[in-house]
């Protein structure tokens, strides 16, 4: 399904990424204020030297997740617009610029869509190679789907279930049992 507000265009990575996350977390921070409990930089653009879509991914987590309305109002002041995630209850996905320059994800602090998008981060983060052929595998996808986000996202979940197998494997290796979000 083609998707009017984002088009699949990996670029290398920008070093200027970081800055713009920081500067947006602030903003973020300020019109969330109590809501919130922590914000992240994910996805790509938060690994060193990854190349990624030039969109900033922050993930926002909160005590409980409750009705979207409260977030709804307060971002909008700063461009964002709701994105409903058919299927998902738990989170709220909203989307800032046309096209896309930052999605902010919504969970519920603890919960697995909090621990799996960080646990997949510092992974790539802390290994190079697994980071190089993610990187490949976007670039390839991004050919192949270059106007259908369903399907590019879906093209990378065995790549990122292997990286979480991993995870596992090694928390379990650290704890005597797998995390519970696995």
């Amino acid at each position: 399904m083609a998707d009017p507000f984002v088009i699949i265009e990996i670029v290398g990575y920008d070093p200027r990424w970081p800055l713009q996350y920081a500067q947006e977390r602030a903003r973020v921070a300020a019109q969330l204020g109590d809501l919130i409990k922590s914000i992240e930089h994910i996805g790509s653009t938060s690994v060193p030297g990854l190349s990624a879509k030039p969109i900033i991914d922050m993930l926002v987590t909160v005590a409980r997740l409750g009705p979207a309305d409260p977030y709804i109002e307060r971002l909008r002041s700063l461009g964002y617009i709701f994105f409903p995630v058919l299927g998902n209850p738990d989170r709220h996905t909203f989307g800032k610029g046309s096209p896309h320059t930052h999605h902010l994800h919504i969970v519920e602090q603890g919960g697995e869509e909090h621990i799996r998008p960080l646990a997949f981060r510092n992974y790539l983060r802390t290994h190079p190679e697994a980071a190089g052929q993610y990187d490949a595998l976007k670039w390839v996808l991004a050919n192949r789907f270059p106007h259908d986000r369903q399907a590019y996202n879906q093209a990378k979940t065995d790549f990122i279930h292997s990286i979480e197998t991993k995870v596992r494997a090694i928390e379990q290796d650290s704890h005597g049992s797998a995390p519970d979000w696995l």
